[in-house]
């Protein structure tokens, strides 16, 4: 019972009999048509709210009751409550026009009962003026109000929904960014230490047992990564820490294990840099590498440059492999988001000399895309 008297039906349902039963109470039948009209347009007043109020409005200026003049601000609440001011404004307005008019024409100062108790001419009557301005007006004016602060609260909702909403998509592409980046990596590496290991096999078995370390190495700690990204979908407070430009030697090493010889150089003064721009910085370069493995044939090398300044990181990671025409695959797309988020630029594409070049600056003070 107690879910069923939610439904808007059910609720309208019974505010329309409380006003037959107000109407009731006075033992005129005269009134009893209007009262029964009002009850019926509050039983409306969701699916055909400004005839209802038309209609209600009409029978106060018929016969004023309390019936009508409840009717009244309850249709007008709805509409306040549903529709754009535009509409609810000027529904106002006529009502209030309606209560000065009563008020202007009419004296008094209080609803009461007229005809004597139980003589069956009893009736719940206002006495002339009386449900105008301080009566009706007020309650018009009440109902506006409070129609019109639910709507503003359900449209504040309603923002506060749609910026979560964003707010859990932007951290659904944060994640699959760092689940491409971790993956891709580790399966280049991978797949290089397989593919000379079993170059080896015959020859060289050490080197076989060395590559085969290397990929169990390289598995684990790709493991460990995808286990950190993960966590941030539970909290998890145990994970390992967010790499970092501290960690691009460990990366470095990690790729020439794989086979691609590599020279790291930092210029400048290296220092502590916000957590965001030390992750981005860390996997573009782990994205540009992986691509260094990936494209750029036997036998290339690459080079990478940090340049820590003033105001920005400045990163470079250039190889001399075959020429690769500008991509647009999904770390490409990755990297320039990252910088993107953080106010910084990136360039990628074949470099003058060949090989294949990116180039990116990020502001140490990131303060989002201008």
């Amino acid at each position: 019972m107690k879910t069923a008297f939610r439904r808007p039906d059910i609720q309208d349902a019974f505010l329309a009999v409380l006003l037959v039963i107000v109407a009731l109470m006075g033992y005129d039948p005269a009134n009893w048509l209007l009262a029964g009209v009002c009850a019926a347009a509050v039983a409306v007043r969701r699916r055909w709210p400004i005839p209802a109020f038309a209609v209600a409005l009409l029978a106060t200026v018929v016969s004023p009751s309390a019936t009508a003049d409840l009717a009244v601000p309850l249709i007008l609440y709805t509409i306040a409550a549903h529709r754009r001011r535009g509409v609810s404004l000027p529904l106002l307005g006529a009502g209030l026009v309606v209560a000065t008019a009563r008020s202007v024409y009419g004296t008094g100062d209080g609803w009461q009962y007229t005809g004597p108790f139980g003589s069956g001419g009893q009736t719940l009557q206002p006495e002339e003026g009386t449900a105008g301005i301080p009566v009706l007006g007020a309650l018009l004016v009440v109902a506006w109000a409070i129609g019109w602060g639910v709507q503003s609260r359900r449209a504040y909702l309603d923002e506060l929904a749609r910026s979560a909403a964003l707010a859990v998509a932007a951290e659904r592409a944060r994640i699959a960014r760092e689940v491409h980046d971790v993956v891709a990596h580790g399966l280049a590496v991978i797949v290089m230490q397989a593919q000379g290991g079993a170059a080896a096999f015959a020859k060289r078995p050490a080197d076989t047992l060395a590559a085969l370390d290397t990929i169990v190495a390289t598995g684990r700690a790709s493991l460990a990564d995808m286990r950190h990204v993960l966590s941030s979908l539970d909290q998890v407070t145990d994970a390992a820490p967010v790499p970092g430009l501290a960690d691009l030697p460990r990366l470095v090493d990690q790729v020439r294990q794989a086979g691609t010889p590599v020279e790291l150089r930092v210029d400048g003064a290296a220092r502590a840099v916000p957590t965001g721009v030390g992750v981005s910085a860390y996997r573009i370069i782990q994205e540009a590498l992986t691509n260094t493995m990936k494209h750029a044939g036997p036998g290339a090398r690459a080079r990478v440059s940090v340049t820590y300044g003033v105001t920005e990181v400045v990163l470079e990671a250039v190889d001399d492999g075959r020429p690769v025409a500008a991509g647009t695959g999904n770390g490409l797309r990755g990297m320039r988001e990252r910088v993107a988020l953080l106010g910084g630029s990136v360039t990628a594409g074949p470099g003058p000399d060949g090989g294949y070049v990116v180039r990116a600056r990020i502001p140490l003070d990131p303060a989002g895309p201008a």
